[in-house]
């Protein structure tokens, strides 16, 4: 009898210990710029995070969503509160170049795969030891770089003034410009930076208007990047006007208004799915995307920067299964294999282009993920004659 009540016993502690296994909760930490200067990319990147799959290969998803006010010490305290108190599987985050940067030593030293919403190559190379568990969703400033130079070049534009935050993420747009403007024999004349937080560039404007050139690029994020262009214009500077990838959105509009009238940028294709001829390779799930987000907040709603949210969810998603065979969510192991899973992903079909990782690319996008975007009419408008 006791052999039986033991063999009973051990049969229902494997019994309960494998149900436990198979319900075993995957838990997705995500810190964003939901307040502070980049608010206006954070709050779409929150909003999504609410449409993301509450499952994934039958397994419950747990989202801890945290603000970092657009702040890297924030950033820092909340990836490590995130993987010490809430023990996360991943980290998507964070919203801005800076926070992002801040953020890898704490993913590497917990060996917890992060997945940053944040644009500068730097995030994900040179590959190291510390950047083998950080991917990113938004394209790296060189492709869009080109972008710019190429349509500047068709355009006319011999000379080029150069302003952009005093931060990584400007001085990594600066780098990567300067290439893609030596390539195309454009001549950077004037090169300013300016803090995400000041109201005014009057003396960076003028030293741009001095030098007279025939196009400015504005490498800021969000609604200051906005005010260069403002300032330029209040004083009489006529020629062309680039902006990048970081202003995709309509708080940029609304903040710009007549100003930024007739501004060219690249841009992720979900910025004009409805534009994009049926036979675009993103138009589909671009406008997946697009009906989502549209459905829960509005039609005009979307911006690009809750897209790289969602991408990062998609890849996740594609992970887990292949994660999912070689341990449990909540260990080490998972973790492990979640990074592995990430990195071998292929042909992800997401909101900005078609993702394909490799142990030396944890971005995956080609130049599918780009289109040439016009301000007309307080709207962005596709430009499919000045594609790249």
């Amino acid at each position: 009898m006791n052999k039986t009540l033991k063999l009973a016993a051990a049969t229902a502690a494997l019994l309960a210990a494998t149900l436990a296994q198979a319900q075993a909760t995957i838990t997705v930490g995500v810190t964003v710029s939901a307040t502070g200067p980049a608010a206006s990319l954070g709050i779409p990147e929150k909003n999504t995070v609410a449409l993301m799959p509450k499952t994934i290969a039958g397994q419950k998803v747990n989202y801890i969503v945290l603000d970092d006010a657009s702040d890297t010490t924030s950033a820092v305290s909340n990836a490590r509160k995130l993987v010490s108190e809430n023990k996360v599987d991943v980290i998507l985050g964070s919203t801005t170049t800076p926070n992002s940067l801040a953020m890898i030593d704490v993913a590497a030293e917990s060996q917890t795969p992060m997945i940053s919403m944040a644009a500068s190559a730097r995030i994900v190379e040179p590959m190291d030891a510390k950047r083998k568990w950080v991917f990113k969703t938004p394209q790296n400033d060189i492709m869009m770089s080109l972008a710019i130079a190429e349509h500047m070049a068709a355009s006319g534009v011999q000379t080029v003034g150069f302003i952009g935050f005093n931060d990584a993420y400007g001085e990594g747009w600066y780098q990567e410009f300067a290439k893609a403007a030596a390539l195309k024999k454009l001549k950077i004349v004037a090169n300013e930076r300016y803090a995400r937080t000041d109201t005014s560039v009057t003396g960076q404007a003028l030293k741009i208007m001095s030098v007279k050139p025939d196009a400015v690029l504005v490498a800021g994020s969000g609604t200051p990047a906005a005010l260069p262009q403002k300032t330029l214009k209040e004083r009489g500077f006529a020629g062309k006007f680039y902006q990048t990838h970081g202003v995709a959105n309509a708080d940029f509009l609304r903040v710009g208004g007549k100003d930024v009238e007739g501004t060219f940028l690249p841009a992720g294709p979900v910025l004009v799915a409805e534009q994009l001829p049926a036979s675009h390779p993103v138009k589909k799930s671009a406008m997946a995307y697009v009906s989502a987000y549209e459905a829960a907040h509005g039609k005009g709603s979307v911006s690009t920067f809750g897209a790289h949210a969602w991408d990062a969810g998609l890849l996740v998603s594609a992970a887990v299964p292949v994660a999912l065979k070689k341990a449990q969510p909540g260990t080490p192991e998972f973790r492990a294999a979640l990074r592995d899973a990430l990195e071998q992903t292929q042909e992800v079909a997401g909101a900005h282009g078609i993702f394909s990782m490799t142990p030396n690319d944890h971005l995956g996008l080609d130049q599918r993920a780009r289109v040439m975007v016009k301000i007309e009419n307080g709207t962005w408008k596709y430009q499919p004659g000045a594609q790249p």
